[in-house]
């Protein structure tokens, strides 16, 4: 014993501090005796029972991310200067930090849950929400998140403030953001059919700032045969009333925000033999009140089950049997696919604020945390490659908040009666290239987030994980990659074109007005060259058949968000406040190849034979079993 002793003091005369604790340095050899030695010497024994050592790693702290984001902050200077404007943004910022993000992860850890019946067996079919979900209602009419976007005081940048706030809330939502998306969807198409009987309370309803009084609504399109392809796919009727009312009788497959108070819903109108037109044009838009009978039931409603999602688990959405719902029709017969596209206008861009948003987090919180996890003798802010990694986010997350920022932009100049024919051609090619570009980036953005924490990103209670799923519906809802690029194909086709000559003369402006500023000469040229390159393919593609555009559909969307995004960055850092990071992000940006369409135009990838090679090659299993078959 008096030789471990001898043994025990030399090495705690060479031992190390760590955590204000003096750690002996141990052989294996004689870990045995000498931890018995320490344990009897000084009580201490760091792994046993209950002790569990004393390194805890510090996790990221979630600061005002209004006052976190350099960007946003430069946009809005620019743009919008309006102080109160900024002191809204910056105290909501405080809250979403301190009150509002807790709020957020209690609706992930408490979903909604379906009762179908009372105690006493009657049919109720409640959805039981948390008491967050019920709070983040409260708060979004008193914060104005989608009255903001109805108030003419604010002008044309009404839209710009509504979206930077809900950019900052989205994260931190517990996905709140989606029925408010549908809450603004609705009222926009009001709004467009006219504020009148029976929609004038619900109208007042959904852009109030009275928590008593705020509606939220469904939107319940989706039926078992289809999500985008409504004309085929819905086969909800209408039946006419007496009064001039209608009842609903079908089964939507999928509707979000299933607790709405009211929603807008697509049906066909029966005739008096009861048949239907099929199509789109037998398709007309309906508004129906969710409410319930005195005992308690769901009038005209059933909720058949809720649905078990990848993400968006905070949010109710469910199958619904329709069993004679009272309903209003807001279209012309016939006009309902027609009378939704302002809707979809505003939820897809909804949809880009929550995909930069998501980008925006996690890039914050791996900006924190990389300023306090040590790895290989450093932290992590030391190592440039994990630098490299976190700038190429933050040039993917600039690229997106601008393209969205633009688009809002576009929408509040519209709405305020001062677009120009311009801009109303670059809304209509902007809304679906923006939603479906920035979706893409929020995945791949947020996944190598997750991976910057490394293990830690991948543990659910972390709450990490559920950013990534989360963002994987952006890609989705609202219209796919693919329905988007062919929606590019159209709105190009019934403009005549006339979109992409605002395309080319705006980007154009764009790069004119950074002539003189030496410093973005390399991405001044990289964007005028791409864009020249997509000029020629658009000249080529005018003359192939519509097989070879369509095949060609998603690279040109994909092409078309680049070169704009390029163009978006060089303008930014033209401004005179404009710092060194803003012409670093625009260079970076545009290192990249632009023009992708074009590179796989010359190697053949849009040919007749492409098609057939491609299903070939994606069949080749099925095809060699039919050959050995025979």
């Amino acid at each position: 014993m008096a030789a471990s002793s001898a043994v025990l003091s030399r090495r705690l005369a060479g031992s190390r501090l760590w955590c204000g604790v003096t750690r002996p340095l141990v052989h294996i050899r004689s870990a045995k005796h000498l931890w018995e030695a320490a344990s009897d010497a000084a009580g201490y024994l760091p792994f046993s029972r209950a002790r569990v050592g004393l390194f805890f790693q510090e996790q990221p702290v979630l600061k005002n991310p209004f006052l976190e984001d350099a960007l946003l902050r430069g946009y809005l200077k620019r743009h919008l200067p309006q102080e109160a404007i900024l002191s809204d943004l910056n105290t909501f910022g405080e809250r979403v930090a301190k009150d509002i993000d807790t709020w957020g992860r209690e609706c992930e850890l408490n979903p909604p849950r379906l009762v179908h019946f009372d105690p006493w067996g009657r049919r109720v079919d409640h959805i039981v929400t948390s008491v967050a979900w019920k709070r983040l209602k409260d708060l979004s009419a008193q914060e104005g998140l989608v009255a903001i976007g109805y108030d003419k005081s604010f002008g044309e940048w009404r839209r710009v403030y509504q979206m930077s706030k809900l950019y900052i809330f989205s994260p931190s939502s517990g996905l709140y953001t989606c029925p408010l998306a549908m809450t603004d969807g609705a009222a926009k198409v009001i709004q467009s059919v006219g504020v009148s009987p029976p929609v004038e309370e619900a109208y007042r309803c959904l852009t109030s700032r009275q928590p008593e009084r705020f509606w939220t609504s469904g939107q319940w399109m989706t039926e078992r045969q289809g999500g985008s392809d409504v004309g085929s796919g819905t086969e909800t009727v209408a039946v006419p009333q007496a009064d001039g009312s209608y009842r609903l009788h079908g089964y939507k497959w999928f509707t979000s925000a299933t607790d709405a108070d009211m929603t807008l819903t697509l049906a066909r109108v029966q005739d008096r033999s009861g048949s239907t037109t099929p199509g789109s044009r037998g398709l007309s838009l309906f508004y129906a009140e969710v409410s319930r009978f005195e005992d308690g039931r769901l009038r005209g409603i059933e909720v058949q089950r809720l649905k078990d999602k990848l993400g968006t688990r905070q949010m109710p959405t469910a199958e619904l049997l329709l069993d004679g719902l009272p309903a209003h029709r807001l279209s012309e017969e016939g006009r309902g696919v027609a009378s939704i596209a302002n809707m979809l206008t505003i939820t897809r861009i909804h949809n880009s604020v929550s995909a930069a948003a998501a980008m925006r987090r996690v890039l914050q919180l791996a900006r924190d945390y990389a300023t306090r996890r040590t790895a290989f003798g450093k932290l992590l802010k030391d190592h440039p490659l994990h630098m490299q990694t976190l700038a190429r986010m933050e040039v993917e997350t600039r690229a997106a908040f601008l393209l969205v920022m633009d688009v809002c932009r576009l929408l509040g100049r519209e709405e305020s009666g001062l677009a120009s024919q311009l801009d109303l051609h670059l809304l209509r090619l902007l809304t679906p290239v923006v939603k479906l570009y920035t979706g893409k980036q929020a995945v791949a953005v947020v996944s190598e987030g997750l991976e910057s924490f490394g293990g830690q990103g991948y543990i659910e209670d972390t709450g990490m994980p559920g950013i990534l799923r989360d963002a994987q519906v952006l890609s989705i809802w609202e219209g796919t990659t693919n329905v988007l690029s062919l929606d590019v194909l159209r709105c190009v086709a019934r403009s005549s074109g006339m979109v992409l000559h605002a395309y080319f003369a705006h980007v154009k402006s764009l790069l004119a007005g950074a002539s003189g500023v030496s410093s973005l000469d390399p991405a001044v040229k990289a964007v005028g060259s791409a864009l020249s390159e997509l000029e020629q393919f658009v000249q080529i593609a005018a003359s192939r058949s519509p097989s070879y555009l369509e095949l060609a559909a998603r690279d040109l969307a994909y092409s078309l968000a680049r070169i704009y995004a390029g163009a978006l960055l060089i303008d930014h850092a033209c401004w005179k406040d404009a710092s060194p990071n803003d012409t670093y992000a625009a260079l970076r940006w545009c290192e990249q190849e632009l023009c992708l369409v074009t590179s796989k135009q010359k190697r053949g990838c849009y040919d007749s034979s492409s098609a057939s090679m491609d299903a070939a090659l994606v069949y080749d299993n099925l095809i060699q079993k039919s050959c050995r078959d025979r």
